[in-house]
């Protein structure tokens, strides 16, 4: 029996590691998220939340290579590309190459969450990623 008699409790650990993000306990985070992993390896909610993780840490590095291991295996994935195009709209080198993703996200994806993050996002970038120094500043 072992961990089959878990199966179903999947969601509730994938669930736990995101609430686990959200109350800034990474500890917490990483086991349950290693612990819905062990239940169904192949899905890749969990790479997503230990994803997520970085990127509210603003480990953006370690977040895109995560979404973008989701992305190769699930072309499709629609949480998967959000976040990849936020974290790449938040590093300094890949803010266009982002905002073009998030963009496209806001226009196609099906999960009107997902819709809503991706046009927030978008906002963010024009407001502050992209706004230059005020004059005042830039004389500092």
């Amino acid at each position: 029996m072992g961990l089959q008699k878990f199966k179903d409790d999947f969601i509730l650990f994938a669930e736990a590691g995101f609430i686990a993000i959200n109350q800034s306990d990474e500890d917490a985070a990483v086991k349950m998220f290693k612990a819905a992993e062990l239940l169904k390896p192949e899905n890749s909610l969990p790479k997503i939340g230990l994803g997520y993780m970085h990127l509210c840490k603003l480990e953006l590095k370690a977040a895109i290579k995560l979404f973008e291991e989701v992305i190769a295996k699930e072309p499709d994935n629609e949480m998967a590309k959000t976040f990849l195009g936020l974290t790449l709209a938040l590093t300094p080198t890949d803010v266009t190459k982002g905002e073009k993703m998030l963009a496209n996200t806001a226009k196609h994806v099906h999960d009107p969450m997902l819709k809503s993050l991706a046009e927030t996002a978008i906002d963010f970038v024009h407001k502050f990623v992209k706004k230059g120094p005020t004059p005042t500043q830039g004389m500092k």
